[in-house]
């Protein structure tokens, strides 16, 4: 990221790298991929949670913590990493769970769930909606909250969720009668039936999570319904910064790896990169590149503040972000000429991620259209 850090921050961002490189590089992912149904091995995502990855945006009187005081700021550090080795892991779902637990959730759901999402013990995922269904859960949730006494009744599916396959927990954003209704239910619950679901990515496993007559007691109804839809803001606010950071990250290492292939290729006795026609293009994907580091910059910046503008830019850096990133690996994967669209290089890896991170949490037209309704167009 382009934000000063630390040096608790620098220790965090070093340590995380070099534990990726050497346990989450493309070799790893491309086994994964072959022989892990959940797409990432149990031990390896304990080990990412005991370097802090799911305690960040917990408090530390929740068994939480970060190292700067700003968990958002340090989280997105994680994330960039993530991008660059194209790791797998629940990374993104179980920190927004655990983040809406955290605030939101009663003590009991405090008890039930956070100490196994920080640990890494357990995995939670998000059930928003269909990503073609909008990002506005008042109006295009496509699981229905009905009202039963004092809890709902759930009905209706959703998907593609991340990790929903290998969640034990499930935070659910339903649509009620006057508004957004959350409700946080163990993944075995009675009614709910999880199907996996084809994905782009090698390693980050979807499922479609389907909800038949499931009953929700108030026990599982998270935090006021007053503040649902708030709330639930602020949850996509999380998700979107920690995609985008993870973007950066993505696009970041790819066009470095193109960058290196293009001194190490000599055509006509001279390395490619030497040409002047390659030299202006690569100063255009490195100053794109830049400026992607910059957007969701100031996005994490805007989230961790609190600022009245947090929301624009949050769709600002993922309309500009998500546009970006796949035309920018497109171009690496020209530039490494037939070579580059083999599946033994990896520059479709990153392609993969950056694909899927563009469609999840709302397209680039999703929130172009967020930012035009916020500045009253």
């Amino acid at each position: 990221m382009n934000f000063e850090v630390s040096q608790d921050q620098q220790l965090l961002w070093e340590t995380t790298r070099k534990f990726l490189e050497a346990t989450a590089g493309t070799d790893t992912v491309r086994r994964l991929a072959e022989e892990q149904p959940a797409g990432y091995e149990a031990d390896w995502w304990r080990q990412g949670a005991e370097l802090g990855w799911v305690s960040m945006l917990v408090p530390e009187d929740l068994g939480g913590g970060n190292v700067s005081g700003h968990g958002l700021l340090d989280l997105v550090l994680v994330a960039e990493e993530m991008g660059r080795t194209v790791a797998p892991g629940p990374f993104l779902p179980a920190n927004v769970v655990a983040e809406a637990v955290s605030r939101s959730g009663s003590d009991a759901q405090r008890e039930q769930v956070l100490p196994g999402l920080v640990s890494g013990t357990s995995v939670a995922a998000w059930c928003l909606a269909a990503p073609a269904s909008g990002l506005d859960p008042g109006q295009h949730a496509t699981v229905t909250a009905r009202a039963d006494g004092d809890g709902f009744v759930l009905d209706g599916s959703t998907g593609p969720i991340e990790a929903a396959g290998q969640s034990d927990w499930l935070l659910v954003t339903a649509k009620g009668a006057d508004g957004p209704t959350q409700v946080l239910l163990a993944a075995d619950t009675l009614g709910v039936t999880i199907e996996p679901a084809h994905s782009l990515d090698l390693v980050r496993r979807y499922a479609q999570v389907r909800f038949d007559g499931v009953a929700a007691s108030a026990e599982t109804v998270l935090g006021r319904h007053e503040s649902a839809a708030d709330d639930v803001e602020r949850q996509l606010w999380t998700a979107v910064v920690i995609q985008c950071a993870e973007m950066a990250g993505v696009v970041g290492r790819a066009l470095d790896i193109t960058i290196e292939y293009a001194f190490d290729r000599y055509s006509f006795g001279r390395p490619l990169a030497s040409y002047q026609a390659l030299k202006h293009r690569f100063a255009d994907m490195k100053l794109w590149s830049e400026a992607n580091y910059a957007t969701a910059d100031a996005a994490a910046h805007a989230v961790d503040a609190g600022s009245s503008n947090a929301a624009e830019l949050v769709s600002v850096a993922k309309a500009y972000i998500g546009e970006k990133a796949p035309g920018i690996i497109q171009d690496c994967v020209q530039l490494h000429g037939g070579i580059g669209t083999t599946w033994d290089h990896d520059i479709h890896l990153y392609l993969r991620r950056a694909v899927v991170d563009r469609t999840q949490l709302g397209a680039p037209s999703d929130h172009r259209q967020r930012v035009a309704t916020i500045m009253g167009m």
